[in-house]
Parts: C-alpha cells; sequence; structure tokens
C-alpha cells in the first residue's frame, strides 16, 4: 500500500491534531484547515485533550490491573506529552511499546517517540492501518504475540471508510493477538451531536488528505464484537470517568471510547 508523500500544503490529520492541541509541529495548511473544522466543532481542542487522557487511562488501567506489558499503538500521531511508552513506563519501565503511523511527518518525529526506559522496548513503524501485515511483522520484532498486547486505535478508525471495510481490519489485527489481549479505542461519533458531526465531516473532508467516517454507538460497538468489555463498555467520552470531567454539553465530546479484552 503506497504511503502518503510529504506535502506542508495539504493538511494532515496529525498534524492538524497537533494544532489542535496547542502544539508547533504543523503548517500553514494545518492551520487554516484546523480553524474552519472549529468552526463547525468549537469543541475540537477538548476532544484532542480528553482523547489524550483516555489513552493514558486506558494504559494505566491495563498496565497496573491487568498486567499488561505489551502496547501496538496505530496511528500514533505526533509525539505530545504522555505518549503511550511513558504512561506504561512510569508504572512498569520493562513494557515494550510499537507505534504505527503512515503520515511521513511522524516518522521525522519517531526519535522523539523512541526514549525508552532501559528496561523496556519502543519501535515505530511507518504503515497504513489497512496494511495489517505489515503491522504485525514490524511489531513482531520488539513484541512477544504470544502474549497479550494492548492494540491502541484511538482517533484512527473513523479515518477507515465503509468501502475499505475497518471491522475487518480490526479483526485481522485481533485475530493475531493470544487470549488476554486488548482493543483499546476512540472514534467520531455521528449520532451525539449529529448536525455539528455531519458539518465538520464535511468540512474536514473538504480539506484534508484523509476523509473522516463519524460512526453511530451500535456501529462503533461492533468493533468490539467477540471481546468482553471492561466497564462502563462503549460510552461517550465524557461518560468514561476520566479524572479531569469534560464539558459534557459539548456533545459528549462526540466520541465514543470503549477497552474490550479477547476470551
Amino acid at each position: 500500500m503506497s504511503l502518503p508523500a510529504f506535502d506542508p500544503r495539504v493538511p494532515s490529520p496529525a498534524r492538524m491534531w497537533n494544532f489542535w492541541l496547542g502544539g508547533k509541529d504543523n503548517f500553514a495548511a494545518d492551520r487554516e484547515a484546523g480553524q474552519r473544522v472549529l468552526e463547525a466543532m468549537p469543541s475540537m481542542p477538548a476532544i484532542a485533550r480528553f482523547a489524550r487522557l483516555f489513552l493514558a487511562d486506558a494504559v494505566t488501567r491495563l498496565a497496573v490491573g491487568h498486567g499488561v506489558r505489551q502496547f501496538l499503538d496505530i496511528g500514533t500521531g505526533l509525539p505530545t506529552a504522555d505518549n503511550t511508552h511513558e504512561v506504561a513506563q512510569r508504572v512498569a519501565p520493562e513494557a515494550r511499546i510499537v507505534y504505527a503511523d503512515y503520515d511521513p511527518v511522524v516518522l521525522t518525529h519517531a526519535q522523539a517517540l523512541l526514549t525508552s526506559r532501559p528496561e523496556g522496548k519502543t519501535d515505530y513503524i511507518q504503515a497504513d492501518l489497512r496494511d495489517t501485515d505489515t503491522i504485525l511483522a514490524g511489531a513482531a520484532r520488539t513484541l512477544d504475540l504470544a502474549q497479550p498486547v494492548a492494540v491502541i486505535l484511538i482517533a484512527v478508525l473513523h479515518f477507515i471508510p465503509d468501502a475499505d471495510d475497518p471491522y475487518q481490519v480490526v479483526a485481522r489485527l485481533m485475530d493475531a493477538m493470544p487470549s488476554g489481549s486488548y482493543l483499546v479505542m476512540g472514534h467520531a461519533a455521528s449520532d451525539i451531536a449529529p448536525e455539528a458531526a455531519a458539518e465538520l465531516a464535511r468540512r474536514y473532508n473538504a480539506m484534508s488528505s484523509a476523509s473522516i467516517t463519524p460512526r453511530d454507538r451500535q456501529q462503533v460497538t461492533r468493533f468490539f464484537d467477540g471481546l468482553e468489555m471492561l466497564p462502563p463498555g462503549v460510552v461517550p467520552i465524557s461518560e468514561w470517568g476520566l479524572p479531569s470531567q469534560p464539558d459534557a454539553t459539548v456533545g459528549g465530546l462526540i466520541g465514543y471510547c470503549g477497552i474490550g479484552r479477547k476470551p
């Protein structure tokens, strides 16, 4: 599968996300596109921040409460505060983390991700989420796929259109994981603030190099078919119980999240 070439004139999802998080790793095209999305969905910076909080909460919960020591974070985006390896190795220095992203700008920043604790290990793969063979082969260099792995797909599956069968993509990843593995997911919602979500998608898809497909609760829940849900199940991120509570008036932060365990 061909990967995108670097072009600062074309907005990229990773750099727009970085803009919403207040980062500096973005270009004028990303800021312009990001600002137009903000006009439709002013809560995008809050959504981005709480997606990071959910990531940190999920990784901590799995490392501390469930003994997970291996993480495969796909669609990781640009490095920011509390990256997966930092959160995991804070409580389990021996944890191993593999990141995957298709954006060439993320690749140039990957060195910042690879600052593992000496007891553990991190690695980075440049690959599209749909190219599961490349991701799994690359992950196997660092992770023991005979032992439980937490597969992290936060704010990435909504970039896989229905025509590319995102459910099959997730199934291929989870089929390769042993019993006791986990799926951690955050996904844009189409049915929490439907008018705003539809307008966000329309603006995003008119400008970005990757189109977005928000999905409803039933469609997001289907990604966890065959898995045992950890409480509270698939819920709007505002109902996850994060330590700092998001403002529920921004449409439940128009995203669902959940963690499922492979039996």
